[in-house]
C-alpha cells in the first residue's frame, strides 16, 4: 500500500513538473508574438528575464505551495511591476555576465569611455573637424563663429570690481613688468597729448602719448618663452597646430606695421563676411544693431584720426533671400578682391563679425568706464594637424599673426579687459590678401549693441597705435 502511494506521488510530482514546464513554454511563446505584433524589440530583454522568472517562480510554487517567494517593490510600483524572487534570481545571475553592461536597461545613457581612454575626446573632436573639412573641400566655404564652449571670454564683472582692476597693478605670480597708474578706474586720455612718452626697450607695448598705462605689459623675455606666450595669449582650436616654428614671439613685435605714405588714397577696407549678425536688441527700432553699424562707426572714428577708410556694406551671407554662411567666404572673396584690385593702396583689411556663444553667455567688462563687449582677433593659418591647406595657400599667414599679436599687446596695457585670447582656427578666413589682415569678432549675440559699439573706441586707438609704428 505504501509502495503504490508512493508510485502515485512521484507520478503526481513528476506530472505536474511537466504540466508545469509546457506552461512555461507557451506563456514564453505568447510574449514572443505579442512582441513580434508590437515590433518592439527592444523589450527582448525584459521579456526573457520576466518570462524565465515567471517559469521557475510557477515551478516553484506548484512544488512548495506553502512558500510564497513574490516581493513587493513599494519604491517604484507605479513604473514598475512586481518582481518574483525567481526573477530577481535569474536577473542576479545574468547581471553577472560580462555582456550584461552592453545591454542594460539603466536610464543613465551612454557610457563615458572618455575615463577610461583620454585620447578619446581628441578622436572625436577631430572626427568632427574632418566632417568639417570635407564639405569645406566640396564648396569653399568657411566657418569663424563659436559655440562659446571654448575662449569664452572674461565673465561679467560689476562696475565696482571693474574699475579696482583698471588700477590694479600687474600680477606678481605671472612676474610682469608693471607700469600701471591710477586713474579712478576710468581710462582717459593724458590732458598733454604732445607729451612725449619715453619707451622701456625691453617692454613690448606701444607707447602712447595720449593714453596712460593702466594695464599689463610684458617683457620681451617672457614673450620669447613659447610656453608662456600660448598660455595667455592664445587658443588653439582642435582643427590646426601652432607649433614654436610658427609662434615666434621675436619675429611677431620685428614687424613693422606703419603705414607708408599719405591718405590721399584708400588705406584702410572695413567688411563683413557675415552682415547678417545681430545684436540682442536689434529689431524694427534698432535696425543697425548689427556687424554693419559697428563698421560705420569705426570707419568714422578712423577717419578723424586722418586714415582713408573704404566700408564695403556688400551682404556675402545673403543668398536668393535666404541665409547661406556656408558659401559667404568665398563670395566675399570676391567682392573684396575686386575692391582691392580698384584700390591697390590698401594696406589694411578688417572683417567684422560678432561671435555666437551659448545663450546664457552674457560677455561684458567694463572698459574706459563704460560696459563693454570683449574683442577677440581670430586667425586662420591654413594647416591641420597633418599639414598645411594647400589649396588655402597664405604666404602673409606670419603677417596675419604678428599684427593681430601686436594689438593684443597694447590692448592689455592700455585698455585691460578689452579682449579675450587670440582664437585659431585651421582655415584661411581670406586673411591672405594683406599682411595687415585681421578678423575681429565684437562681442556676440547675447551683448547689446551699445555695448559693442564701446569697444570701437578702444580698438580704434589700439589700430592706431600698431599703425603709427609707436
Amino acid at each position: 500500500m505504501k509502495k503504490s502511494n508512493g508510485f502515485l506521488n512521484r507520478i503526481i510530482k513528476n506530472l505536474m513538473i511537466t504540466v508545469s514546464l509546457i506552461l512555461a513554454v507557451f506563456l514564453g511563446i505568447r510574449e514572443a508574438s505579442q512582441v513580434g505584433k508590437k515590433a518592439d524589440f527592444s523589450k527582448a530583454e525584459v521579456l526573457v528575464k520576466e518570462g524565465a522568472g515567471f517559469g521557475v517562480s510557477y515551478i516553484w510554487r506548484h512544488q512548495y505551495p506553502a512558500v510564497v517567494w513574490d516581493e513587493e517593490n513599494s519604491k517604484s510600483s507605479s513604473e514598475k511591476k512586481d518582481e518574483s524572487m525567481g526573477s530577481a534570481l535569474f536577473h542576479f545571475f545574468v547581471s553577472r555576465s560580462p555582456l550584461y553592461r552592453y545591454s542594460s536597461d539603466s536610464k543613465k545613457g551612454d557610457i563615458d569611455y572618455e575615463e577610461a581612454d583620454p585620447s578619446y575626446r581628441g578622436y572625436i573632436e577631430s572626427g568632427k573637424f574632418y566632417e568639417e573639412h570635407g564639405f569645406l573641400l566640396y564648396d569653399g566655404g568657411e566657418e569663424s563663429g563659436e559655440d562659446g564652449s571654448v575662449n569664452a571670454g572674461s565673465p561679467t564683472m560689476k562696475s565696482g570690481e571693474a574699475n579696482a582692476k583698471a588700477g590694479e597693478n600687474t600680477a606678481t605670480d605671472q612676474g610682469n613688468v608693471t607700469s600701471a597708474k591710477e586713474i579712478a578706474g576710468v581710462n582717459e586720455p593724458l590732458k598733454d597729448h604732445n607729451k612725449t612718452v619715453n619707451k622701456d626697450d625691453s617692454l613690448t607695448c606701444a607707447s602712447s602719448s595720449i593714453w596712460p598705462i593702466v594695464g599689463t605689459t610684458y617683457l620681451k623675455d617672457q614673450l620669447a618663452d613659447y610656453d608662456f606666450m600660448m598660455k595667455h595669449f592664445y587658443s588653439v582650436h582642435t582643427s590646426t597646430t601652432a607649433g614654436r616654428d610658427l609662434m615666434k614671439a621675436n619675429e611677431f613685435l620685428s614687424e613693422d606695421f606703419t603705414l607708408k605714405g599719405g591718405n590721399d588714397k584708400p588705406q584702410i577696407l572695413i567688411y563683413h563676411t557675415h552682415s547678417q549678425e545681430e545684436y540682442a536688441d536689434h529689431g524694427p527700432n534698432k535696425p543697425d544693431a548689427t556687424v554693419v553699424g559697428l563698421g560705420n562707426y569705426l570707419t568714422k572714428l578712423l577717419t578723424e584720426k586722418g586714415y582713408n577708410v573704404i566700408h564695403d556694406t556688400t551682404v556675402y551671407d545673403l543668398q536668393n533671400g535666404k541665409l547661406d554662411r556656408n558659401k559667404a567666404y568665398t563670395y566675399a572673396l570676391d567682392g573684396i578682391t575686386g575692391i582691392l584690385q580698384k584700390n591697390p593702396s590698401i594696406d589694411v583689411v578688417l572683417d567684422v563679425h560678432r561671435d555666437g556663444v551659448n545663450e546664457s553667455l552674457h560677455m561684458v567688462n567694463q572698459v574706459n568706464g563704460k560696459p563693454t563687449a570683449p574683442l577677440m582677433f581670430f586667425n586662420g593659418v591654413s594647416q591641420t594637424p597633418e599639414g598645411p591647406i594647400e589649396y588655402l595657400a597664405n604666404p602673409f599667414r606670419e603677417k596675419n599673426l604678428a599684427f593681430s599679436f601686436q594689438m593684443q599687446l597694447d590692448a592689455a596695457a592700455y585698455f585691460p579687459n578689452l579682449t579675450r585670447k587670440v582664437y585659431i582656427k585651421g582655415l584661411r578666413y581670406n586673411q591672405h590678401l594683406r599682411a595687415r589682415s585681421a578678423l575681429i569678432e565684437v562681442g556676440a549675440q547675447t551683448n547689446t549693441y551699445q555695448e559693442a559699439l564701446n569697444a570701437m573706441d578702444p580698438l580704434a586707438e589700439v589700430l592706431d597705435m600698431v599703425l603709427q609704428g609707436n
